[in-house]
């Protein structure tokens, strides 16, 4: 039996500082949160080489006493904790004692440090756990520790960091991450002796994203502010029609804490649902607050994964703060034109002429020009209560719960429209009809004034509002209207078929189906076992008139197979998509002029209508200005 050895203490070290010192980033992080810590308002990060041979961390934090400085450096020494007992409600960003003693067995540190109390300060230097140097020194109140040549006396954890280029990116990734969580806070960061990053430190969390992100995010932003079951998130999310192809610009913060939490990213996602398109991620800096017995951040050595007491309070308070916040500060899409030169070239040839009160006043793209029109928030409901519609809305004549049905039969329009061979109808009528169920619709906004200016290539109606012009996809926006219908209805309207359509599956599509046809009644489908691997539809959503009934039992019966374990709510929601995109006015079909005019009238009516069950917009704006700006009549 092999022999059992105490291990030295310079060998254990290095086992412990492995955990907490990975390559540079890790050092920064440990340091920079000790700074936050420290009370510091002012904190300079310097490094070179991507760190691996020079770290600076500077900050005016409360300084250590020349007595302590010595115990920085032993093993689980800290200021944090004192008890087991304060790990259950731990409000610092350290607490373990580790990240200083660590970093000293692995790389060479110099401490300069002063209290308020003290008239000279103390300068303390170690390198690879041996003590250097331990000495009075001038300098200010605060703390400034320099680390050179990480992992000096471990040649073979040299060999796995990475280019400097890379390890720099990481030190910068780390350094952003704590400026968005702390904007109280000065952060200023050099790198190679370049100034690549400095914020203000005025609290102020959208300049600070600004500072560190550029306007490239800032500009996409709507705040958050939402509050639930004593617990608080606040920060920042993309609008819809500009999310990202990644998850790299999602932050979240517990307690001010960088944090790494799947069921955040699945509440910020899931508020998003039908919103953006398959594939692209919403943007967030998002911070929870909330008590800390409820989190434990001691289950990961670089304190990033956290587990909560309870996830789904954590889940619904960003789940409705952030649906709440795109919900009422999201607007139109804004399409901007290309300059070319053109308004140059006038700027040129012309005198400059005083510009009017219309141009000194212009309002920002991304907000209506019309008082009757603004997005107002779609009340949601909460798990105790319903979200009071925001503050900010403006006001408009509404038009209260009412039962009516988008499916209207413009007969009257019929008359209007020329022959067309395989002509399809455009069935968006609204005049009221009976049904087994009343439809309750969510209260309504007045349509604003508007002038059908034509339609383009079929597909896309143009209409004229004061001074923009709406180009509408109609096939998208009657889609996310009968989607809408369906999920309002708690019966669904459905009729029988004047013909039973009979569908031939596989074994597979054959076996789901019938498993699921109860979930396919309550989505106003009656569908029968017809034996031999095939069903028989009887009854179809009355949306759905002529629609092609076989193939889209066929696509559900797909989509049941890949998504097996998806729970009901879900399935619902998708056969929903499906039936409101079948039984949507197609692009390319044809529509009569008043047909346009009423559809245009109920959308914009309907105004929490902005983007396609598969999100994709239903309607783009270009302003006056804009094309003003195009032929030169603006500077």
């Amino acid at each position: 039996m092999p022999k059992i050895n105490i291990l030295p203490k310079e060998v254990y070290s290095l086992i412990a500082a492995g955990e907490v010192v990975e390559r540079p980033m890790s050092i920064v992080k440990e340091m920079v949160e000790n700074s936050i810590d420290a009370g510091a308002k002012h904190i300079t990060i310097e490094i070179k080489n991507g760190g691996t041979t020079y770290i600076r961390i500077t900050d005016d934090g409360c300084g250590i006493a020349r007595e302590d400085v010595q115990k920085v450096f032993i093993s689980h020494a800290t200021s944090k904790i004192s008890t087991g007992a304060d790990l259950d409600s731990i409000l610092t960003l350290g607490f373990r004692g580790e990240a200083m003693s660590s970093v000293a067995a692995v790389a060479k540190v110099e401490l300069l440090t002063k209290t308020e109390a003290e008239n000279v300060g103390t300068r303390y230097e170690i390198a690879g756990g041996e003590e250097l140097d331990f000495s009075a020194a001038g300098c200010p109140n605060g703390t400034t520790v320099v680390v050179r040549d990480v992992f000096f006396n471990v040649p073979a954890r040299m060999k796995f960091l990475k280019k400097d280029v890379t390890e720099g990116n990481a030190v910068q990734g780390i350094v952003e991450r704590m400026a968005v969580s702390n904007p109280g806070i000065s952060f200023r960061f050099i790198r190679d002796g370049k100034q690549v990053l400095i914020t203000a430190g005025n609290g102020d969390l959208k300049s600070t994203v600004y500072s560190v992100f550029g306007a490239a995010l800032s500009d996409t932003l709507v705040q958050v502010e939402y509050a639930y079951e004593g617990m608080r998130v606040s920060g920042y999310v993309s609008r819809p029609h500009q999310s990202r192809k990644s998850r790299a610009m999602q932050f979240f913060f517990i307690n001010g804490r960088f944090v790494k939490s799947a069921t955040a990213m699945a509440a910020l996602e899931q508020a998003y649902k039908n919103l953006i398109m398959v594939g692209r991620f919403p943007a967030c800096v998002l911070n929870i607050e909330l008590d800390a017995k409820l989190v434990d951040v001691n289950v990961h050595p670089a304190k990033i994964e956290v587990r909560f007491a309870n996830e789904k309070p954590i889940f619904n308070l960003i789940y409705y703060g952030v649906k709440t916040a795109v919900e009422s500060q999201d607007s139109v899409k804004e399409a901007s034109l290309p300059d070319n030169g053109i308004s140059e070239i006038y700027k040129a040839a012309k005198p400059a002429a005083a510009k009017t009160d219309f141009f000194i006043k212009a309002e920002k793209p991304d907000q209506l020009r019309f008082s009757s029109a603004s997005l107002n928030s779609r009340t949601l409901a909460s798990p105790k209560k319903e979200i009071k519609k925001a503050e900010n809305q403006i006001s408009g004549s509404f038009v209260q719960k009412e039962t009516v049905s988008l499916k209207i039969d413009l007969q009257q329009a019929a008359a209007e429209k020329p022959p067309v061979k395989n002509e399809e109808r455009f069935d968006i009528s609204f005049e009221e009809q009976e049904a087994p169920q009343p439809v309750i619709v969510e209260e309504k906004k007045a349509a604003p004034p508007f002038r059908i200016v034509g339609e383009a290539f079929k597909t896309y109606i143009i209409a004229e509002i004061e001074n923009d012009l709406y180009y509408i996809d109609k096939h998208a926006a009657h889609e996310r209207m009968n989607y809408e219908q369906l999920k309002a209805q708690t019966e669904i309207s459905a009729q029988l078929l004047l013909s039973p359509v009979a569908v031939r599956l596989s074994a597979e599509e054959y076996s789901v189906i019938t498993d699921n046809i109860p979930l396919l009644s309550k989505c106003g489908f009656l569908v029968e076992d017809f034996g031999n691997t095939s069903v028989i539809v009887r009854e179809a959503p009355s949306m759905l008139d002529g629609a092609d009934i076989e193939d889209l039992i066929v696509e559900t019966a797909q989509k049941l197979l890949e998504h097996k374990t998806d729970i009901e709510p879900d399935k619902m929601d998708w056969i929903f998509h499906s039936t409101a995109c079948r039984s949507a006015v197609k692009g390319g079909d044809y529509t009569s002029e008043r047909e346009r005019e009423l559809f245009v009238e109920k959308l914009l009516s309907m105004p929490d209508i902005r983007y396609c069950p598969h999100g994709r917009p239903v309607m783009i704006k270009i302003s006056k200005y804009e094309l003003e700006k195009q032929f030169g009549r603006i500077q």
